[in-house]
This record gives structure tokens, C-alpha cells and sequence, in this order.
């Protein structure tokens, strides 16, 4: 049998028949799942710093275990000396084993690790299920060499999910671990 991340076994045989009971799903491809994570880092700094933007992209996809790509603007504005097609920002997108891979060690290491960590706020829910918090220091995660890092930079993190309601959304997440606040 080939590899297969702990979550996703997690996911197969146990997720599945607790939220197919707890929502009354009659069949188990109703149950929702986690469909892919995005990882979004804003840095506006990097207007004065061109090398700021490759810093960010190498220890993005350190953090990741998957290439990030810059982005770019889409318009002039003056007033923040921002000319269009100039780098702001980096970002990844992971589905599959490497986005239960990430989850797993999110989950594990890094939110834990995080400077007074109680729980994240469930009120980043959108309304059609999905999930988006922020995460202030990239250093939480274990893989960035805390000697090389120049920049503290934050982090958004998309979790995008089938689930059709906030409360789905997080049953779903819930189960995996993540850890929500008790309010």
C-alpha cells in the first residue's frame, strides 16, 4: 500500500461516519471534505524591497512543501508609489496529500506555537462553508530556520471546503482537530 497522509486516513475512516450520522447524509459522498488550502501573503513592503518578494516566495514554499508564486498588480496607485505588474505579494494553492500534509502539521505544530494561542475564531466563516483565518509570524512554522529570516511577515490561509453551510464547515473542521475557540 502506498503512502497516505494521517488526516486523509483520519478523514476515510472516521469523519466520514460521524458527520454522515450527525447531519443524517444518506449516502457518504454528501459528506463534505476539504477540497484545497490557499496560502496568501500580502506584502506591501515589497514596493521599496524587490528582494523581499524572493524571501517571501522561498520560505513560502518551504512552509508549503509546494512552489509559490508571486503576484502581481493589477493597477497604478500613486498614492502607495504602486505601479501596475510590480510584485506585492505570494501565493500557493494545495490540494491533495501535500494540502493534508500542511493541515496536519498547521494543526500539530505551528498553531500551537503561536505566542498565547487559545484557538482560532470560528467568524471566519463566508456563508457557503468556507474558512479563512490569519496568521501573524511565518516563524511558527517549524521549517523556517529562525537565523535567516529578515522580515516577520503574516499569512492568510484559505481552507475551502464542499460544505454547503458554515456549521457544516466546521463539524467538518472541527473533526480534523482544528482548534476553534470555546465562545
Amino acid at each position: 500500500m502506498s503512502y497516505q497522509p494521517r488526516l486523509r486516513k483520519q478523514y476515510e475512516e472516521e469523519i466520514i461516519d460521524s458527520l454522515k450520522k450527525e447531519f443524517e447524509y444518506k449516502s457518504p459522498m454528501e459528506v463534505p471534505m476539504i477540497e484545497k488550502v490557499c496560502i496568501n501573503q500580502g506584502l506591501g513592503k515589497a514596493v521599496a524591497d524587490k528582494k523581499m518578494i524572493d524571501t517571501a516566495v522561498e520560505e513560502l514554499s518551504i512552509i508549503a512543501g509546494q512552489r509559490a508564486v508571486p503576484t502581481y498588480s493589477r493597477k497604478d496607485i500613486s498614492n502607495f508609489k504602486l505601479r501596475k505588474g510590480m510584485p506585492i505579494g505570494v501565493r500557493v494553492t494545495l490540494r491533495g496529500e501535500k494540502m493534508y500534509e500542511f493541515l496536519d502539521r498547521l494543526i500539530a505544530v505551528a498553531l500551537p506555537r503561536t505566542r498565547d494561542f487559545r484557538g482560532v475564531k470560528a467568524s471566519g466563516f463566508d456563508g457557503r462553508g468556507n474558512f479563512t483565518f490569519g496568521v501573524k509570524e511565518q516563524i511558527i512554522f517549524p521549517e523556517i530556520d529562525l537565523d535567516k529570516v529578515k522580515n516577520i511577515t503574516g499569512m492568510d490561509i484559505t481552507i475551502v471546503t464542499s460544505a454547503p453551510t458554515n456549521e457544516e464547515a466546521k463539524a467538518l473542521l472541527s473533526s480534523f482537530g482544528f482548534p476553534f475557540t470555546k465562545k
